[in-house]
Order: structure tokens, then C-alpha cells, then sequence
């Protein structure tokens, strides 16, 4: 745990080194969550008018800052974003600035990691040199690494569905301990991003679930009771604060009103292409800068039909948050790295490829083959980012890295919507829809299978 989480840790500290645009340290949202921050830290407030007023960010945002705040009737400008992440980021920026901020974000990246051998250990049962392989793996290259030196709420969101996965996969009924643990992540979700509030809602559901079918019914309505007092305070706290629903209510682009921020006119079955656009589209699908994420396919599609103890608490969480970024985020391409929308369950996603990976020496390579490029591959981003050539935000795409620029070939570009473009979606969609079908077929007197089945007899006599 200590070593791979301090390997997660220098990775993700090395994404400082490189620029989020030519000019910018920052660029897009993160000023403002910087902005908050300085002010929890100094005012003791969420009104960033007079950093505004002062140029704050030019610490960190050499251009002149696009202002996302709508002055609200009592002058306040709360910056249109969700608190918790500046409440974190409060103290390191503090002490260190920027870059303090920045740090701290690797350090929840190197927790990430941490905890994501334990549970896969612990409660998965994975062989600890898988858990480490496809941990180091996944966490040393994008976009986890990335994320891990970016000011969004994305990384702490995903170490709070971890920490919940990790108390809601015990073979045992949730105790008390991992009652709470859950109960605190589900809260504060929202906080990082109203746009988790979906997830949330399918932890929490699993952990009623979970402690209903125990028998501790009382401790499910007790948990449920408590949850929705806390979405009730959330609603009143943002009408208080922002003076509306959600954050976004103090936003000036928003022109149509705050839920305008999942689209006006929304095309949801031009965003059914996100589905499978999230994983292998050419710029900004997963598998484009790290191919192991495509294990995740098989790996889901075993787990679904092999359901080891507590197997709900991965999926339905991973389900939730895949479908938010394929129907309700705005777009899936944007001024930010790729796997913005889908960073928050990918800790579920790794789990389940070390699982699904196990003993099988096959599997394994494969793993450590796929994985290693997406290691490399970040590297290559590093480097040119540090002398200049590329950015997070902007041309990230543009890498000289040649593992990258052939490999592109073979993906699908949804920013292109060519018949090319269709023919490589749907080749895609055979290749991995039959690789799931063939993942999730029984394998009769294999390893794995009389492992799952000693796991599932276990977790039975337990209750």
C-alpha cells in the first residue's frame, strides 16, 4: 500500500510540471475553486468578489480570467461550484499556494491508490501482486494520474466511492463502522458535485439494501433517515448561499435557468454514442491513453454474471456514474483532459479488472502489456508538457508520442461523424460486446470458479 501509493503519489505530482494551457497554470474552472479556496482561507467565506477585485489568480492564471459569477442580489459572488473541494484545498493553499493546492491533490491521488490495494486485497480476495500490478498500473497513468494534479472535485470524488466500496464489500453485513463510513461518503458527494448526487444515490441504495437483507433494518432506516436530512440541508444551504437549487444558479452563462447545465435541448440518442465514445473515442475515451481500461469489459461483464459477495456495490455505482456522463453531462469533449466524466467510478472499474485479472498468468500480461502503455504514454505527456509542447486542456492530442499516433488510427473520432467513423464504432461495439459475452460464460472446473463459489458459500453461512 505505502509503495504504491507513494508511486501514485510522484505521478500525479509530476503533472504539475506541465502547463494547463499555453500561458496558464490553471485554466477553466479550476481558478475558481483556487478563488474559493483563498477565500475559506482568509475570509472565511464563499464570496470571491474581492479576489476578484484584487486579480488573485494571476498567481496562476497569467491571461485575463473569464468570470463564471453572477453578482446575486446582496452583491455576493460566490463562484458557481460546489464547496467541498475548496474546504480541502483551503489549508494547502494556504500554506503553499497553488502549488500547495496542487500537491494535496496528489496526496488524495497516492491515498487512492493505497486504498485501492487494500480493498482489492482484503475484500476482493485479489492475489497482492495483482492488486499491486493493476493499482500501479491504472493509478500512474491517465487519466487518475492526471486528475491527480488537476483542481476538480473529480479524485476526491472517486476516493469517497472507493472508501464507500470498500466498507460495502466486506463478505460480512456492514458494521456500524462501515455504516458510517458509507453514510459520510454518500454526503459528500453532492458537496464535491451535485453531478454525483446519481452515484450517491446507488451506494446509498446498495447499503439499505445490503443491511435490510441482513436483518438490520433498523440500521438501514436509521442510515436512509439520515441521508435525507442531508440532501434536505443541502437544499437549503445552496437556496441560502447561491440562491438557487445547485451551485450553478450563480452562474452567468447559464442563461436558461441552472439545470440548463445538462444542455437545452438535449439529443439523447446522438449521446447514446457516448457509451461506448467514453472508452475508445480517439482524443478523450479512456482507452485511447491507457488500453487496460478496456479490460474493464470483460471484467464487468464476469462480475455480473459471476456475482461474488457484494458484487452490487461495485456495479451499481459504476452503472450510475457511466450513464450520468453518457446522458446527462453536456458533452463528453471539452477544455479539460479526457475522462473528465467518468473518473469518479473508475476505482469500481479497477477493481474489477484486478478481480476479474486474479491468478490467471494470461490475464496478467495482458495487463501488465496494456497497462505499460498507458504508463509510458503518460510519461511522454509529462515530458513534452514540461518543455512547453503540449497542455492538459488544450492540444494534449497533439503528442509526438508514436505508441499514440498509431494506435489513434484504429479508434473512432466522435468529433468526426464519418461513415469511417461509424464503421470503427461499430467494430468496436462487436469486438468488445463479444469479448463480454465470452468473459461472462460459465468456465466449469476453472480456478476462478471454485474460488467464486468458496467466496459466495462463505458469505452465505455468514448471513
Amino acid at each position: 500500500m505505502l509503495a504504491v501509493g507513494v508511486l501514485a503519489f510522484l505521478a500525479a505530482a509530476a503533472g504539475i510540471l506541465v502547463p494547463a494551457t499555453h500561458g496558464t497554470r490553471t485554466t477553466a474552472d479550476e481558478p475558481q475553486y483556487l478563488l474559493t479556496a483563498i477565500s475559506l482561507a482568509e475570509d472565511r467565506n464563499l464570496d470571491i468578489a474581492d479576489e476578484l477585485a484584487d486579480g488573485r489568480w494571476r498567481a496562476f492564471h497569467a491571461l485575463a480570467l473569464p468570470e463564471q459569477t453572477e453578482p446575486l442580489a446582496d452583491g455576493r459572488r460566490p463562484s458557481p461550484h460546489d464547496p467541498l473541494l475548496p474546504l480541502l484545498l483551503a489549508g494547502p493553499v494556504a500554506v503553499g499556494g497553488w502549488v500547495g493546492a496542487k500537491l494535496a491533490m496528489a496526496a488524495m491521488a497516492g491515498l487512492l491508490a493505497a486504498l485501492l490495494v487494500w480493498t482489492a486485497v482484503r475484500r476482493l480476495g485479489v492475489p497482492l501482486g495483482t492488486a499491486t500490478l493493476a493499482t500501479a498500473l491504472l493509478a500512474c497513468s491517465p487519466p487518475l494520474a492526471v486528475y491527480g494534479s488537476q483542481i476538480y472535485p473529480e479524485l476526491p470524488a472517486a476516493l469517497a466511492v472507493l472508501a464507500a466500496a470498500a466498507a460495502l464489500t466486506s463478505p460480512a453485513p456492514p458494521s456500524v463502522r462501515a455504516t458510517l463510513v458509507t453514510g459520510v461518503a454518500v454526503a459528500a458527494l453532492p458537496w464535491l458535485g451535485v453531478k454525483y448526487a446519481p452515484v450517491a444515490a446507488a451506494i446509498a441504495l446498495v447499503a439499505c439494501w445490503r443491511l435490510a437483507r441482513a436483518g438490520q433494518a433498523r440500521r438501514a432506516l436509521a442510515l436512509a433517515g439520515t441521508l435525507a436530512l442531508a440532501g434536505a440541508a443541502f437544499l437549503v444551504l445552496h437556496r441560502w448561499w447561491y440562491g438557487g437549487w445547485t451551485p450553478y444558479a450563480a452562474g452567468d452563462h447559464f442563461v436558461g435557468g441552472e439545470l440548463s447545465v445538462v444542455g437545452t435541448a438535449p439529443d439523447y440518442l446522438g449521446r447514446s454514442r457516448r457509451l461506448l465514445g467514453l472508452l475508445v473515442d480517439r482524443g478523450f475515451g479512456l482507452a485511447a491513453w491507457q488500453p487496460a481500461w478496456l479490460l474493464a469489459v470483460p471484467a464487468v461483464a464476469a462480475l455480473a454474471r459471476r456475482r461474488p459477495p457484494s458484487w452490487a456495490a461495485l456495479a451499481l455505482p459504476l452503472a450510475a456514474g457511466w450513464l450520468v456522463a453518457t446522458f446527462v453531462a453536456l458533452t463528453m469533449h471539452g477544455w479539460w483532459f479526457a475522462g473528465r466524466q467518468v473518473v469518479v467510478v473508475l476505482p469500481l472499474a479497477a477493481l474489477a479488472v484486478a478481480w476479474w485479472t486474479g491468478r490467471d498468468r494470461r490475464r496478467r500480461l495482458l495487463l501488465a502489456v496494456a497497462g505499460g502503455f498507458g504508463v509510458l504514454t503518460f510519461g511522454w505527456l509529462v515530458a513534452e508538457g514540461a518543455a512547453g509542447r503540449i497542455s492538459w486542456a488544450v492540444d494534449f492530442a497533439a503528442t509526438t508520442n508514436p505508441l499514440y499516433r498509431a494506435w489513434r488510427l484504429a479508434l473512432p473520432d466522435y468529433l468526426a461523424m464519418s461513415w469511417w467513423t461509424w464503421a470503427l464504432h461499430v467494430a468496436w461495439l462487436a469486438v468488445l460486446a463479444t469479448w463480454a459475452v465470452v468473459a461472462a460464460r460459465p468456465r466449469h472446473g476453472s480456478r476462478e470458479t471454485h474460488y467464486a463459489n468458496g467466496m459466495r458459500t462463505r458469505f452465505e453461512a455468514r448471513g
